[in-house]
């Protein structure tokens, strides 16, 4: 019989233990053997049908010889970290969907787990109840992968759709997603900054590449400047506006970002709305794989938490012949994109007359209450950089620009 603990009991972690209980018979003929719920750990006692097995402190789930598996649904990396470092260190199995804990300590963790002959698994921690993380390390890597672009947060992915088809500014859409529990009532930072996309970046480039990729070596930019205006010009050419995290590999240079770009809305992450999620990997060998679900949900990431501690029992250390990367030795921030691009461009105050000039060759797309949508046809990173300069000595303000980027279409 295998013992699990939980550390938390929020959301997901309540969701394990349902998952757990509800579905005995099934995990058992799965594993060979019963998973038993032994301990949980908690801030605070409290009346709850499963309080027999709260626990207040981490050394009386380590002083526990029986539990060899550990959930890990506290968030964040205060006390996660030195938990699950210590679970890790004493030869249990941890399974976490905390994807700051996985982005900045992941390749240190795996490491232990190695050592001690152990497992350590994030399925929920990228794409929470959509798996990306088991087939791309099964299936993919193996192969090569060659570029990986996605739409990796839900809240603001929901947000752009609000302000795309309920012509919502920024400011509604956000209060939209808080009163659906989305977006974090206090501080929605992390959604709208970009930050937990990038999170979710660095854990994928770094299994795609095999050498670790910390969320503060890619360059980040949220949705917050995005206009219902923008989305009036970008449809006139059949695109929409999404917050992609991309990262791609190119003379052994890695580069990648996080940031608001317009595709075509008949592509494949065109197409993904409200509060999903949608990851396209290319490989050298299996072309363009599209993974697409609910990026968040207490039952959709509970499930991918359980799959986590079958895989676990199943396959224990051996799992980490593919699913592994090395920690950098050097850190080195990720490239931008460098290659000249089409770019839509947003202007306030400055005469439409002046942008053929400013920002090249292009397309007016249109004109309104002062405001001016352009769509520049060709720059460089550095013929971009001088037309701003440009721009800052004229009368007006620049409002948006944003990258065009071809992406696989249906």
């Amino acid at each position: 019989m295998a013992k699990v603990a939980i550390l938390g009991f929020g959301t997901v972690g309540t969701g394990v233990a349902e998952i757990l209980m509800q579905n005995a018979s099934l995990l058992h003929k799965r594993t060979g053997q019963a998973m038993e719920l032994a301990a949980i750990l908690v801030r605070t006692m409290r009346p709850h049908p499963l309080q027999h097995l709260f626990v207040q402190s981490m050394e009386e789930i380590l002083s526990h010889p029986q539990i060899t598996l550990v959930v890990e649904c506290m968030g964040g990396t205060t006390a996660a970290y030195p938990y699950v470092k210590e679970a890790l260190s004493t030869g249990r199995s941890v399974v976490t969907s905390n994807k700051e804990l996985v982005a900045c300590h992941g390749a240190e963790l795996i490491q232990i787990a190695k050592e001690q002959g152990c497992a350590f698994l994030f399925e929920a921690s990228v794409g929470g109840g959509t798996p990306i993380i088991t087939p791309m390390f099964q299936s993919l890597c193996p192969g090569g992968i060659d570029k990986i672009a996605g739409i990796l947060n839900g809240t603001t992915n929901f947000m752009l759709t609000c302000m795309e088809q309920m012509d919502m500014d920024f400011a509604k859409a956000l209060h939209l997603a808080q009163q659906k529990g989305y977006a974090e009532t206090v501080d929605p930072s992390d959604d709208v900054d970009g930050k937990d996309a990038a999170r979710k970046l660095a854990i994928l480039a770094s299994m795609a590449w095999g050498s670790e990729v910390s969320p503060s070596q890619i360059s980040t930019c949220g949705i917050g400047q995005v206009t219902p205006f923008d989305f009036q010009c970008v449809h006139k050419m059949g695109h929409t506006i999404k917050l992609l995290a991309w990262a791609d590999k190119m003379d052994d240079q890695l580069r990648g970002a996080v940031e608001p770009v317009i595709v075509q809305k008949n592509s494949q992450l065109g197409q993904v709305n409200d509060a999903y999620n949608g990851v396209q990997i290319s490989t050298q060998y299996a072309a363009d794989v599209l993974f697409y679900g609910q990026g968040a949900g207490k039952y959709a990431t509970a499930n991918a938490v359980v799959a986590d501690l079958v895989l676990a029992l199943q396959a224990g250390s051996s799992v980490h012949r593919l699913l592994s990367w090395e920690k950098a030795v050097k850190p080195q921030p990720l490239k931008p994109w460098d290659e000249p691009s089409a770019y839509y461009v947003h202007t306030k105050d400055v005469p439409a007359s002046m942008l053929k000039s400013l920002f090249g060759e292009g397309e007016l797309l249109l004109e309104q209450d002062g405001h001016c949508g352009y769509l520049a046809d060709c720059l460089t990173p550095e013929q971009l950089d001088k037309a701003k300069e440009r721009l800052a000595n004229e009368p007006g303000e620049l409002m948006q620009i944003l990258r065009k980027v071809h992406l696989e279409q249906n």
